[in-house]
């Protein structure tokens, strides 16, 4: 009996555990996931400070001015940025302050420059010895409060998230100087087959070049991982065995192999992987990428593919990456789903099918059509598309108009 993708992918799921915790120094942290929920240290901001050039003044003071009648205050100091000030400010006086500069004692709103006598400077020029207010500020406009952003204490990124750019100006902000992370997981990649030659050489009858390296090599680099390379492997058990043994000896995390595990007579990998650890063999009902083999190579997490290079794409997206998501400590390990609509009818054989397509929106609709012909080996349909429609298994057409499931790939 065949097992469904879902069943395979939390079959194999079960599987793995998160990598060891590691400390990373922020600067090299884009891109990682958040082991550790991260709290506030201190409050953001982390004074009262001035939102806007002008002066700090006591709102009560200006409720009637007006550019007829100003209300004119006695300027008593100078707040630049990264400073700050012993003044007090009581009724009738100001301080002129920069962006940023803590709010001086006393001061309950800031006046912008603009609404002042003194709306142009010159840098370096002292401040004036009075200023005329030519609009009323209510209290605690143009101040950012203390804590207002991020109190001391709060969560502010929840482990499992990836950390973007802005999370990293955030992190320090806070002070954090070295990220918790786990160790990014490592990956061993094989192709099998003798069919197979470089990418840089020469065609010759009965070969074809090794595409499914550079495919899964930069996919697995998509999510973090480090890839060691096993390369290209001919159908033999002892050329087979020996790299098989390096990806042991390099510690890999995982083993994953593009053919060389179905039923033919060549299918070599199958049989060493099975003589030195164990494989369950499953036939995932799945189109494309029906044959899938999930096991251990001295006790090594291995992963069998199929070597067509959309099933072996395919593959990789549906029961491979989730793996490379979970034990990176990362929250979520699948790719949102989004509903589209089809432009044209579309036919399946009954297997929940991942058929390549692009999607464009239009009018609040997303809209989808095939790339062409959904054939294993047409690589060139899926560098054509922008998504993989989810066909449910069970459904062998859909008419146009219809709306289902899609990755954005």
């Amino acid at each position: 009996m065949m097992l469904s993708v879902l069943e395979a992918q939390q079959r194999i799921l079960s599987y793995f555990s998160p990598t060891e915790l590691i400390h990373v120094p922020l600067d090299q942290s884009a891109g990682r996931v958040l082991a550790l929920d991260c709290f506030a240290t201190n409050d953001l901001p982390p004074f009262n400070n001035s939102a806007m050039d002008g002066f700090a003044i006591i709102a009560q003071d200006i409720l009637k001015a007006s550019p007829n009648h100003p209300v004119f205050l006695k300027v008593v100091a100078d707040i630049p940025a990264g400073s700050r000030s012993n003044v007090v400010i009581s009724h009738g006086l100001a301080a002129r302050i920069m962006t940023g500069a803590p709010l001086p004692n006393g001061a309950d709103a800031v006046v912008m420059i603009e609404n002042t006598d003194c709306n142009f400077h010159t840098p370096g020029n002292p401040p004036p010895e009075r200023v005329a207010v030519f609009h009323p500020s209510a209290s605690g406009t143009n101040i950012r409060q203390k804590g207002e952003d991020i109190p001391a204490g709060q969560i502010t990124i929840r482990k499992g998230s990836m950390l973007r750019p802005q999370d990293l100006g955030l992190l320090a902000m806070l002070g954090v100087a070295t990220i918790p992370v786990h160790r990014a997981p490592c990956i061993a990649l094989l192709s099998s087959g003798d069919e197979l030659i470089s990418v840089d050489a020469p065609l010759t009858p009965g070969k074809i070049r090794d595409a499914n390296t550079y495919t899964l090599n930069a996919f697995a680099q998509q999510t973090g991982a480090k890839v060691i390379r096993l390369g290209i492997v001919p159908d033999d058990r002892t050329a087979i065995k020996s790299v098989l043994d390096l990806a042991v000896d390099k510690k890999a995390d995982l083993i994953v192999s593009s053919a060389g595990v179905s039923v033919g007579a060549f299918d070599f990998v199958r049989q060493v992987v099975e003589e030195h650890g164990e494989l369950d063999f499953w036939k995932v009902n799945v189109r494309p990428g029906k044959p899938l083999a999930f096991g251990k190579y001295h006790d090594i997490p291995f992963f069998g593919l199929p070597g067509n290079p959309v099933s072996a794409f395919i593959s990789f997206e549906l029961f491979v990456r989730p793996v490379l998501q979970k034990i990176s400590g990362n929250a979520s390990y699948y790719r949102p789903r989004q509903i589209v609509r089809l432009q044209e009818e579309i036919t399946s054989d009954g297997r929940e099918s991942y058929l390549r397509a692009t999607v464009v929106e239009e009018s609040g609709h997303w809209l989808a059509k095939l790339t062409g012909h959904q054939g294993s080996g047409n690589l060139l349909s899926l560098v054509q598309a922008n998504a993989l429609l989810i066909v449910p298994s069970g459904v062998k057409s859909l008419p146009a108009g219809t709306d289902l499931e899609a990755w954005f790939i």
